[in-house]
């Protein structure tokens, strides 16, 4: 797709910046690249690592020459808070499908609950989601998945430099977890379900962090387009 010319105010973002957006709730990542590409008109635009439509927080945009530094973005250590819900499981290890399995999790003490944290702190070896985009045959594999086809899944190494539990509200499990690039969450609140003995799935989350980027620092959608509309008539 060539680029058309844009407003002189945008010419920085046709050069290249790297966006720090607060993604909403229910939105895609693409979503958010599509909708900053309709907002400044520049095509060359992505995003430095999915964040599911569940999912809120810190999202890099990346625009112009910055596309060249997805990657490096994408590399980087990342910070996550959320809750866990235990006493059941789901397909997809969130609340994209009906939790089922459930199972009575009273019983467990807050001295098990934080020790069941250090089995995962480290370098561990994790299994990705079957309903994930990773791909097999050039498919991604969560659309066979749905179709009910049995996926397999190696595990992968990943590093969990920590895993907090900021408070328990059995069955909701409210957690902090500073981890590297390839982690999913969802399978870690799998897994600790599962370390546990009473299954367990990921209810909510947002990315707090990437590297030294913080969400406190990027913009909602609506700001970033008001910011973007008052440039362009501060330059006619």
């Amino acid at each position: 797709m060539k680029q058309k010319e844009i407003h002189p105010a945008l010419q920085p973002y046709l050069e290249g910046k790297a966006i720090l957006i607060d993604k909403p709730l229910d939105w895609t990542s693409f979503d958010v690249v599509r909708k900053i590409r309709n907002i400044t008109r520049i095509v060359k635009v992505g995003h430095a690592g999915t964040l599911d439509p569940l999912a809120t927080g810190l999202l890099i945009v990346c625009t112009g020459k910055f596309t060249k530094k997805i990657n490096e973005f994408m590399g980087m250590e990342k910070e996550y808070t959320g809750t866990f819900t235990l006493g059941a499981i789901t397909p997809t290890y969130d609340l994209e499908s009906e939790p089922t399995q459930f199972c009575s999790f009273e019983h467990l003490t807050e001295a098990e609950i934080h020790q069941a944290t250090q089995q995962f702190i480290g370098l561990i070896m994790q299994v990705p989601p079957i309903h994930s985009a990773i791909k097999q045959d050039g498919k991604p594999v969560y659309l066979a998945a749905r179709k009910g086809v049995d996926v397999v899944l190696e595990p992968r190494p990943i590093t969990i430099h920590a895993f907090e539990i900021e408070k328990i509200e059995l069955p909701i499990i409210h957690f902090k977890v500073v981890c590297s690039t390839g982690t999913y969450i969802r399978s870690l609140a799998n897994d600790f379900g599962k370390a546990l003995g009473v299954g367990g799935y990921m209810s909510s989350l947002r990315r707090t962090r990437i590297g030294h980027c913080k969400v406190e620092d990027a913009q909602t959608m609506e700001g970033f387009e008001s910011a973007i509309n008052q440039l362009k008539s501060l330059e006619g």
